[in-house]
Formats: C-alpha cells, sequence, structure tokens
C-alpha cells in the first residue's frame, strides 16, 4: 500500500465551502523535512539557499465604509522556515479576506504576515502592490539561451535523472539555460503544473540535448513546484559536483490566482521577481 501524501489531509482535491470572513486556521502548513529526507538532505546543512516567491492577484477587503480594497501581493516563504503552505489552503485563507473589514493596508499587511510566518514557521514577507505599481512592474522574460530550440528526440515522460550527461568535449562553462517545458503533476488531484525553468552553472560542461531530455522526463512526475525543483537542483549538483556554482529558479504558471516561484543556489541572496507572459 502507498503511503498517503501529508496533502491527503488538506481541502486539496476536496470540495470546499468558500468562507469569506477572516480564518487564519484555514492555512494547512507540510513540513519540508520528509522531503528532504527523500533526496538525502540534512535540513541543517542544505547544500542550497533559496526560498519560495508566490503572488497572488485576488486579494481583497473591506475598508471601514464598507469598499472593498483590491491589491496584488508577493510572499516570500523562507527556505529554512520548516514548512509549505499548500496552495489550495492558501487561496481559501486570502478569500476568508473578502469580507472582512480592516483599518487600512497595513492591517492586512500585519495580518498576512503573522499568520503565514506561524504556518511556515518562519519569517514570511509581504509586499502589497496597488494596480498602478503592478503595471508597473510589466511582463519580464528568461534570460540566457532556451533549450527549447533544440532538435531533440524524446521519448521518456517519467523522471528520469539517468538522462543527464557531462558534453563529450569535458570543457569547462559557465553557461544561463533555460525551457519553457518543464511540466509536472498534482501528487494529490493529478492536474497539471507547467513552468518555465531557469539553470544558471558553472563547471564542466552540461550535454544540452540531455538537459531538456531530463526536464521533459519529469512530465508525468508528481510532486509539489517545491519539490521539483529541489530535486532538479540536488540531480544537477550530483552531474556537476558539490563545488560547481548552480542555480534553479521556476516560474510557474498561474492557478487560482496564486503563482510559486522556487529559488534554489549555492549562493546567498534573491533573485529578481519578474512575471512572465504565461503568469
Amino acid at each position: 500500500m502507498s503511503q498517503q501524501h501529508p496533502a491527503e489531509q488538506s481541502p486539496l482535491g476536496k470540495s470546499s465551502a468558500y468562507v469569506s470572513v477572516y480564518t487564519p486556521s484555514l492555512l494547512f502548513p507540510i513540513a519540508r523535512a520528509p522531503k528532504w529526507q527523500e533526496l538525502g538532505l540534512d535540513a541543517d546543512q542544505l547544500p542550497f539557499h533559496g526560498a519560495d516567491i508566490w503572488n497572488c492577484y485576488e486579494l481583497s477587503w473591506l475598508n471601514p465604509s464598507g469598499k472593498p480594497e483590491i491589491a496584488a501581493a508577493e510572499f516570500i516563504f523562507p527556505l529554512r522556515g520548516g514548512r509549505i503552505v499548500e496552495s489550495k489552503s492558501f487561496k481559501l485563507y486570502l478569500n476568508s479576506f473578502n469580507q472582512t473589514v480592516f483599518s487600512d493596508r497595513r492591517e492586512v499587511l500585519r495580518t498576512l504576515e503573522s499568520d503565514l510566518s506561524v504556518a511556515a514557521q518562519g519569517p514570511v514577507m509581504v509586499r502589497l502592490m496597488n494596480m498602478g505599481q503592478l503595471h508597473q512592474l510589466g511582463m519580464g522574460q528568461m534570460p540566457g539561451t532556451c533549450l527549447d530550440d533544440l532538435d531533440v528526440k524524446i521519448d521518456q515522460y517519467e523522471y528520469n535523472p539517468g538522462l543527464l550527461q557531462l558534453a563529450a568535449s569535458g570543457e569547462v562553462a559557465r553557461e544561463h539555460l533555460f525551457s519553457h517545458l518543464l511540466k509536472s503533476n498534482c501528487p494529490v488531484t493529478g492536474q497539471p503544473d507547467w513552468a518555465s525553468v531557469s539553470i544558471r552553472y558553472a563547471g564542466q560542461r552540461i550535454d544540452g540535448a540531455s538537459l531538456l531530455r531530463y526536464l521533459v522526463s519529469f512530465r508525468q512526475h508528481s510532486d509539489f513546484h517545491e519539490q521539483c525543483v529541489e530535486r532538479i537542483f540536488c540531480d544537477l549538483q550530483s552531474l556537476l559536483g558539490k563545488n560547481a556554482e548552480l542555480t534553479v529558479y521556476a516560474r510557474y504558471v498561474r492557478r487560482g490566482g496564486l503563482d510559486i516561484n522556487p529559488y534554489r543556489s549555492t549562493e546567498p541572496g534573491m533573485p529578481e521577481n519578474f512575471r512572465l507572459a504565461r503568469q
């Protein structure tokens, strides 16, 4: 018998009543540790820095006059917080703001930061943007060289790290590559999750065709966004060696007003939170 996924106890994949009055108990956190253990990682000595950047486009509440307010929001979840938040529970929680009166945006911001930091077991940073600020951000593009134009025969759609190969030349390279062909599936509902993924590294050159085949092999794989990115990072680090510079940054297509963008890197710091055309 297969082991039950932690999210089976969440509202994911179930019929849910939409609560429109502030209810922080709707948040359903999931521990990061079991997946780290599956990847052979020690929570106290992770091989990467990073964070999970969530963008919300369906946030609304009532001001003291009863008039609705709207905002877009950026949430940065700390990697070492210990827990992720299941996305449907996050959507239900945000929906509970809809008919709740807040004194001003500062109170909304403080409430979000407090509730999410408790759920994540670490400080979550929140930024609220009005529609003018959101418009000014515009659209972004993945930097680097796109792998998708390679003329490659592909016939494997089940996760297979054995597809990864170093280039036969043996030369050392510093490359920034990306692909829009990453797709995985929700581990509970089976719904598809689409993403663009950026890979930046310095080390022995990776064979581009093998990297594209590897990324496409996630097509039938079931894991949450954060876990797919960590799996890609670990597989590439295993190929390149632990001393290689490596960054993996995925921008997932929005679902239900939220997009999730995990970032894992050997280098400390935070990435730019740009918005792609599919987002």
